[in-house]
């Protein structure tokens, strides 16, 4: 079955309301310029440092805690409103 024979088979088992909900990110991310950069960009191959994965694995664990900070939060803390 090809992608589009999948994907054809997916949407008509959605409701409608799921439909909506699917058709604004189809269109979003078709008209989004930003997202065709990214997926046009080329594979980031350079390994990364060891600091740099330790940082990553901390921010993770972090934001699995629920320490994670919203965007309207920091804008708040940044005076940005």
């Amino acid at each position: 079955m090809t992608t589009k024979e999948r994907l054809h088979k997916l949407v008509e088992e959605l409701s409608e309301r799921e439909a909506e909900a699917a058709l604004v990110i189809v269109e979003r991310r078709r008209d989004d310029p930003m997202m065709h950069a990214l997926a046009s960009a080329p594979v980031d191959d350079e390994p990364s440092e060891a600091s740099e994965d330790v940082s990553a694995a901390e921010a993770l664990a972090a934001y699995n805690r629920g320490e994670a900070v919203s965007s309207e939060q920091l804008r708040a803390e940044l005076d940005l409103d």
